[in-house]
């Protein structure tokens, strides 16, 4: 940080009766943070900069990215008719998927009764499970989403 914007920075909390003010700015592997506060005796001032260890960045990224999925990426699964809606081939079975469950291309998703015929709905991609929007035994609507896969 130049000296011309910091005093800047000084004269904007001087003239705004500000009782404390902080500043942070990052550029590449620099950071500069800026602390003002006013007291009844002066005006402290604190100037920190620190530059952070490359490795440091690049972990808190990997972990950023580890944790937070993009929301964007996920791809609905929507009814391709009218009927009922079920989770799995008989009331006694497991469900085809739930939520976490890796699926192929091709594997069945769930079972849509139309017109007492029984239709698949199959996986159009890989991905995994991270939500199922229908209830086991419901109607669905054609368009309506039931999966959501990642």
């Amino acid at each position: 940080m130049d000296k011309k914007k910091l005093k800047e920075y000084i004269a904007v909390f001087k003239e705004s009766g500000l009782t404390k003010m902080e500043i942070s700015e990052a550029s590449g592997e620099e950071t500069f943070s800026l602390k003002l506060e006013s007291a009844a005796a002066g005006v402290p001032v604190q100037y920190v900069q620190t530059l952070p260890e490359p490795k440091q960045a690049e972990e808190k990224e990997a972990e950023t990215d580890s944790k937070v999925k993009d929301y964007n990426k996920y791809r609905d699964v929507k009814s391709p008719m009218v009927g009922i809606f079920y989770a799995s081939p008989s009331p006694e079975a497991e469900p085809f998927v739930k939520v976490g469950s890796k699926v192929k291309k091709g594997d069945t998703l769930c079972i849509i009764e139309a017109m007492k015929l029984m239709n698949d709905v199959v996986a159009e991609e890989d991905g995994e499970i991270v939500e199922i929007c229908a209830e086991n035994g419901a109607l669905v609507e054609f368009g309506q989403i039931l999966f959501k896969i990642f």
